[in-house]
């Protein structure tokens, strides 16, 4: 009998196709962002459902209201004047009634009630009487909520200007409606967009060389320095009203009030006039992100519930700043928010915003704790979609109405997308502070100088995300306020004080901190990214921190003042700082490094704790070492050529050692750190050269 075999079967390994690789690059789902960062692909559907809730609202907006100018127009609501009288309306949906009462009716509550709509918006209408205004120009008016049980005093969210009395700490709403041959004329067209941001940051209060309240019109005075010194843009701190003056402006009572402390809506029109006459762009500090909790004269409880504007319960309360949160799904919050936007822009002829908060608006967390810094943090449960549709709703409008506006982010965490075009898929903004550059420079100060380490300096400064601009710094505002320092001071602390004057050598403290003040300044204006930002008066080191009068310290002025006559004094250290400041700013504005996306980060030498650079065809070279100098220093360079020096920190105007440089330096055909040429330089300790390629 035969036995039958075992039939053989073939094996053959399955087919494996290859992945299709998508091409993001026209995409117009909101996943056009992964064209530049293949890591945000595993999270392309989360970018399609913000995009296309994005788009919802918007559309819903336009299909709603007409378009989104008529959304956003903000003359529909608060005191308008019109023919033959004034219109006010107000959305306060919780309310049983409201009226209106101020000096034009003797402060009568029930004179002058307002009729409600479907939607909770009241309004009425006070016509002239025998062609003359009931409501006069400047004159005191509030709003009135009638609750179930009380009558609730109010400012109008939409008020333009707000005054306190000497003495009385709760502020007036005022109708701003100057006659003709008072109102502001503008002069002065906005500057060509800037490609580059060179930023002072102004608080107008204390700007003034006085310990008192400085004023829109005194600030026209600094106007001047700030364009001389190669500045091509000022960023105005608390100007929106704020009636705690020792908030810094953070925490706002009135969102369309210019604040009055410093003088009135037509001065600073004047202001930013004279701004722009001088070239200088200017953008405004927006706090979006929360609200004072003030009742009498802010925006809380405005129509006697604990939502209205915020959201309610323990979510509408930011618990760090004890303040209020917008509910950025609110319909009327968003046309609230948008409209000012609009506001500060057609009234004030503004070039744009720094939005301040960021961080906090876009997560559930309101920031307290721990901070995302992966992909899965940034596209998870831990982020408010409410607020991120809002801030791309705001840059998406912002930027199609005014083509030339300038939005910017502060952001702790680096939210991947922030600064991409909407219509990619981001949240549009054009640039992003650099927040994590102070803080490392902040961590150095209390580490001696042979341990800090190069190569972490230049990745810290390079550690930023593709195709999205960075505005870098040593230190703004927040590193100047009482409980920190500046990096003048935390080098020099009260040696400021003894010490500064060149008619004596200076101290070896002085000393180390002139010459490293200047290195950390050209490193980060070089390297850190694609704008540059700096506090008033830090430019020439200014000694003092930032303290404003409070119950804490006597209602002091002194510390809420800066002392200008220090940088002109030719006797004291601190024009050595401002002239280095000054030249430093020039040499970008010649060679326009900022926006060069072509660099080089040669040598990050760290027994030698050298740093060599290329940008723009200029070559940074930094010595951070205490003590050695390089006479022979080889410098990779990619270029061939003659290299001469076009600034040098070591120079007795800048408070060096003067030590010489040769006039030129020849490059060599010796690769060299992965450059295929180099030169050689001699390098003074805690120096810095720039070198530029001749042609």
């Amino acid at each position: 009998m035969e036995i039958p075999t075992e039939k053989v079967i073939e094996k053959t390994e399955p087919e494996v196709k290859a992945p299709v690789e998508i091409d993001y690059s026209n995409a117009t789902d909101g996943t056009g962002v992964i064209h530049g960062d293949r890591w945000l692909e595993p999270f392309a559907q989360t970018l399609r459902d913000r995009f296309s809730t994005y788009k919802w609202y918007k559309n819903e907006i336009i299909q709603r209201e007409g378009s989104l100018l008529e959304f956003t127009d903000y003359n529909r609501y608060g005191l308008i004047r019109e023919a033959g009288g004034v219109r006010y309306r107000d959305w306060a949906p919780a309310a049983l009634g409201v009226s209106l009462t101020g000096d034009f009716n003797g402060w009568n509550f029930s004179s002058h009630f307002c009729t409600r709509n479907e939607y909770g918006v009241w309004e009425t209408f006070i016509p002239d009487v025998d062609g003359k205004e009931v409501i006069q120009h400047n004159s005191k008016i509030k709003t009135v909520i009638h609750t179930e049980n009380d009558k609730l005093v109010r400012i109008s969210p939409w008020i333009h200007y707000a005054t306190a009395e000497r003495g009385n700490p709760t502020y007036d709403g005022r109708f701003w409606n100057p006659p003709e041959s008072e109102k502001h004329v503008w002069k002065h067209q906005s500057p060509t967009k800037p490609e580059r941001l060179r930023i002072y940051e102004v608080h107008i209060g204390m700007a003034s060389p006085d310990q008192k309240i400085g004023t829109y019109l005194e600030f026209i005075n600094l106007l001047p320095y700030i364009a001389s010194t190669g500045y091509n843009c000022i960023q105005m701190m608390a100007v929106m009203e704020h009636s705690y003056y020792a908030s810094f402006g953070y925490q706002v009572t009135n969102f369309f009030a210019a604040s009055s402390r410093f003088g009135t809506p037509e001065e600073l029109k004047q202001l930013i006039d004279h701004a722009h006459s001088l070239g200088l762009t200017v953008l405004l500090d927006l706090v979006h992100s929360h609200a004072s909790k003030n009742t009498s004269d802010g925006l809380n409880s405005f129509d006697g519930s604990d939502s209205c504007h915020f959201l309610g319960g323990s979510r509408g309360t930011h618990q760090l700043w004890d303040s209020r949160i917008f509910d950025y799904k609110s319909w009327e919050v968003l046309r609230f928010l948008l409209a000012n936007l609009r506001y500060w822009i057609e009234e004030y002829h503004l070039d744009g915003f720094r939005f301040d908060g960021v961080t906090a608006m876009l997560l559930q967390s309101r920031a307290i704790g721990e901070l995302p810094t992966d992909y899965n943090g940034y596209f998870g449960p831990a982020v408010d979609g409410d607020a991120l549709r809002y801030l791309t709703l705001a840059n998406d409008m912002l930027h199609e109405l005014y083509p030339n506006i300038i939005t910017i982010a502060e952001d702790a965490m680096g939210f991947a997308c922030l600064c991409r075009p909407t219509a990619e898929g981001g949240v549009g903004f054009d640039y992003r502070l650099g927040m994590g550059l102070p803080d490392m420079w902040k961590k150095l100060m209390v580490v001696q100088d042979e341990a800090w380490n190069m190569g972490c300096i230049c990745f810290e400064l390079k550690n930023r995300r593709y195709h999205e601009k960075t505005i870098a710094y040593v230190e703004s505002h927040d590193q100047a306020l009482v409980g920190d320092k500046t990096i003048a001071f935390w080098l020099m602390d009260k040696e400021m004080y003894t010490n500064m004057s060149i008619l004596s050598p200076p101290n070896l403290i002085v000393d180390r901190g002139i010459q490293l003040h200047k290195l950390i300044r050209l490193l980060t204006c070089a390297m850190g990214g694609e704008g540059y930002l700096t506090f008033m008066g830090n430019e020439f080191g200014h000694p003092e921190w930032i303290d404003f009068p409070r119950e804490g310290n006597g209602q002091s002025f002194h510390y809420s003042c800066r002392r200008w006559y220090l940088q002109k004094d030719p006797l004291l250290r601190y024009q050595h700082l401002y002239a280095f400041e000054k030249d430093m700013l020039q040499l970008e504005k010649k060679y326009s490094w900022l926006n060069y996306k072509d660099d080089f980060v040669g040598l990050k030498h760290e027994a030698m704790k050298v740093i060599s650079y290329e940008r723009a065809k200029l070559v940074f070279l930094f010595n951070f070492h205490a003590t050695e100098s390089y006479s022979d220093l080889r410098v990779p360079v990619r270029l061939a050529g003659k290299y001469v020096p076009v600034l040098d920190s070591d120079i007795v105007e800048f408070g060096g050692h003067n030590r010489t440089q040769p006039v030129e330096f020849f490059s060599q055909d010796v690769p060299y750190e992965g450059a295929m040429f180099s030169i050689q330089v001699y390098l003074p300790s805690r120096s810095a050269l720039v070198l530029r390629r001749e042609d």
